[in-house]
């Protein structure tokens, strides 16, 4: 399977993973505290305000979070890999939850140029213009993208929900009406900015905490919309680098919630199979 052309199909791929969540630790260090003067009471523990201002803020952004059955878009996807070429590509994604991400892709000529299907244990690709079928495992996208990457992990970056949000914050800002909390992960440390009103996610700064791998990302998040329903960003960009750069920019023309959806994948005999 083409790496490029994964990279091109799925660009959610590089920075999702699913990892269980510890405890908010009961001891902050190295907090940031908002930069308003606050009186403080003799008894007063900043420390506890400190842990409580985080474990609030944590638990709104995870109520936050988009709660679907199904979901179906057309996604316009920019890309510009390190050789400095671009694609421009038209994605048609439909998912079912923790079962099945369908995904059409179309030529600049709107001829559909590949589809693919993605299950809890399988990636499989019909390349319609080489005629050619591929079957991998998801083992295979770990090994490409170097993370532990599951379908219910890639489901939720497709809707916009935050991704490598750990539990384990170590610091938090606020600064004019936004809020930042810095966690760290098993992977990343995750610098993630949210609105103070809506808690609406804006960015995301990985950094790897392997420094030897030098790999990061960012992930901007904008244009929200409530015509489905949830506070849905209809514009993404994502970043990456580590020995070379991706530019990746979604824009969504058109997206569903829980709509009756089929995921047609029948391959036809005369295609070659990798």
């Amino acid at each position: 399977m083409n790496k490029t052309l994964l990279i091109i199909l799925l660009p959610v791929l590089f920075f999702a993973a699913c990892r269980s969540t510890k405890k908010i630790q009961k001891a902050i260090t190295g907090v940031k505290k908002d930069t308003a003067s606050v009186a403080v009471k003799p008894d007063h523990d900043p420390h506890l305000d400190s842990l409580n201002f985080i474990r609030s803020t944590y638990n709104e952004i995870e109520k936050q979070k988009i709660e679907f059955t199904t979901f179906s878009a057309k996604v316009n996807v920019d890309y510009e890999g390190g050789d400095n070429k671009n694609y421009n590509v038209n994605a048609f994604i439909r998912m079912y939850r923790d079962s099945v991400i369908w995904i059409s892709v179309n030529s600049i000529f709107s001829m559909e140029a590949m589809r693919v299907l993605i299950t809890k244990d399988s990636v499989k690709l019909m390349d319609k213009q080489n005629k050619k079928y591929t079957v991998r495992s998801m083992s295979y996208l770990q090994d490409v993208t170097a993370l532990p990457l599951d379908l219910s992990s890639l489901q939720q970056l497709i809707v916009g929900n935050p991704v490598f949000l750990d539990s384990n914050i170590v610091s938090y800002s606020k600064i004019n009406n936004t809020v930042s909390l810095l966690s760290i992960g098993d992977w990343f440390k995750n610098l993630i900015t949210v609105s103070d009103d809506d808690k609406n996610l804006q960015h995301s700064k990985l950094d790897d905490v392997d420094v030897n791998r030098n790999r990061t990302c960012d992930l901007t998040y904008s244009d929200y919309e409530t015509k489905r329903g949830p506070n849905f960003s209809t514009y993404r960009k994502i970043t990456v680098a580590e020995k070379s750069k991706l530019d990746i920019q979604l824009s969504f023309k058109q997206y569903d919630f829980n709509k009756t959806l089929s995921f047609p994948f029948n391959v036809p005999e005369k295609y070659k199979r990798n």
